[in-house]
């Protein structure tokens, strides 16, 4: 289950309904996808051959097109990312920057471990979304944020995406976020 820790203060929020209920308030979709249906080896298996990946993507077929068809979502693909990926610290180094997109952010998370930071309203600031397993997360367009992986370093995750060329990361300068980091 995901769990928030709001930078500011260091309060953790935890349990599914709170989680969400949090996440409402800062205009972030939570939902949480049944993990025992995805087959036993490719709970903990980080690294996907293309056929496994269809068997993920299979797996969760109703859950993928029913959150496409609430949100608009027009293709979805699969992300793995460990060890063993190729310049996995130069990858992060990307994505570990705060930026905004034209559309939403999603990650379905089937196997691993990720983190969102996002910012928050004013009374909030910035927050973190720790995900496992079964948290899916629509980080809403020109919401700054970014994303990387918790220290166990390796996930596997359902990405949808609006446009079929994907998203496209809009660095956002914040200040406030340097001096926020934790």
């Amino acid at each position: 289950m995901a769990e928030i820790r709001i930078r500011n203060t260091e309060q953790r929020i935890s349990g599914e309904e709170n989680v969400r209920a949090f996440l409402e308030q800062q205009e972030v979709l939570y939902e949480h996808w049944n993990t025992s249906k995805l087959a036993p080896e490719l709970q903990e298996k980080f690294v996907l051959s293309d056929e496994e990946k269809q068997q993920v993507l299979a797996t969760y077929k109703e859950e993928i097109k029913d959150l496409a068809e609430r949100r608009g979502y027009k293709t979805w693909d699969i992300i793995t990312l460990s060890e063993l990926t190729p310049n996995l610290d130069e990858l992060l180094k990307k994505f570990e920057n705060v930026h905004t997109h034209t559309e939403d952010e999603v990650r379905a998370i089937t196997a691993g471990k990720g983190i969102f930071i996002i910012k928050g309203t004013d009374d909030v600031g910035y927050f973190d979304v720790e995900l496992e397993a079964g948290d899916v997360i629509s980080v809403p367009e020109y919401k700054p944020h970014f994303f990387t992986l918790m220290d166990n370093r390796q996930i596997v995750a359902v990405r949808l995406f609006i446009e079929t060329e994907g998203w496209i990361a809009h660095p956002f300068a914040d200040p406030v976020f340097e001096t926020n980091k934790a």
